[in-house]
């Protein structure tokens, strides 16, 4: 089976070829603009054909459709400053893949959307995900949606892995107000074998809402990680206005801060996401919060591989 995968050198794209390469896949086929990260994957995947290409272009990229069973759809603008970043990379890039999928007549597509079409935040990433979404589904190519909530795992070079670094860095780690923010964080890797169910089965529009099954507050999610790398940083709670004018402040220094403002909204929005049964619709039970985080941080392969940041 030929498997083309846009945004392949991001989080999920280097956890799902790992995964489809220990399955026994063999035809992958691994497109993104980020040559660094693109390097990192071809170095740790050998005999993966990686294509350098910024998708919201149209170009020689889009001949690697031809004969594909299956298309991966990850690409996507998670954090940014620039509105207009979120708009090429989310809505702009899937109309040209959606045009060379049909092009080519690839059979079938499994699309990463996000937990955030159903969130109650406004913000860009929000809103230019639920329009991404909006046009797979309008696009009539047989496909499958997958709607991730906050997810953590190797080569994560944002959210917890990015938390992690920064907690063996500072002398005090800080958290906003009380830090009893309900997340429901999913394991890269069980989701990745979530897509290969899809790509497997072929699920016809339907749309997976994917949910952590463990409900567990911010702050429990850093004393986590700082049990996890046996670290002893202090943990120390900052009035949530404050926190959210100093990460105002940072943006004005910084063109790529790891953690905006508008994170912190999201953070605290108070989303409550509900989901499928993993188990019964993807036939495995998911790895528990505290397995997956030891796994995360501890493992001797990937651990201590962090992608560079767009």
């Amino acid at each position: 089976m030929r498997i083309v995968i846009t945004g392949a050198a991001g989080l999920v794209g280097q956890n799902l070829i790992v995964l489809l390469k220990e399955l026994g896949y063999n035809s992958l086929v691994a497109l993104d603009k980020h040559k660094s990260n693109l390097a990192t994957l071809a170095q740790l995947n050998p005999g993966v054909r990686t294509v350098h290409a910024d998708v919201a272009e149209p170009g020689e990229w889009e001949k690697e459709f031809e004969g594909a069973d299956c298309v991966v759809q990850l690409h996507a603008q998670i954090t940014g400053l620039d509105p207009h970043e979120f708009v090429r990379n989310n809505i702009d890039a899937t109309n040209v893949v959606l045009a060379a999928i049909k092009r080519y007549s690839v059979p079938y597509l499994v699309h990463i959307s996000s937990s955030v079409v159903n969130s109650v935040a406004d913000d860009d990433y929000t809103n230019t995900k639920k329009e991404q979404e909006a046009i797979v589904r309008r696009s009539g190519i047989p496909h499958c949606v997958l709607r991730p909530t906050l997810m953590f795992g190797w080569f994560d070079p944002k959210h917890l892995g990015w938390l992690s670094r920064f907690m063996e860095r500072v002398p005090v780690f800080p958290i906003p107000g009380d830090g009893k923010y309900m997340r429901q964080p999913l394991y890269n890797r069980d989701f990745c074998r979530m897509i290969e169910w899809c790509v497997r089965n072929r699920p016809q529009g339907t749309i997976y809402d994917v949910v952590g099954e463990e409900r567990v507050d911010y702050v429990d999610m850093i004393r986590t990680i700082k049990a996890v790398k046996k670290l002893r940083t202090p943990i120390v709670h900052i009035p949530y206005k404050l926190f959210f004018v100093l990460l105002k402040i940072y943006a004005l220094f910084s063109r790529k801060p790891p953690f905006t403002a508008d994170q912190l909204e999201a953070l605290t929005a108070g989303d409550d996401f509900s989901g499928v049964d993993i188990e019964k619709t993807f036939g495995f039970r998911p790895t528990s919060f505290i397995d997956a985080m030891r796994e995360t941080f501890t493992d001797p392969r990937f651990s201590q591989i962090v992608l560079k940041r767009l």
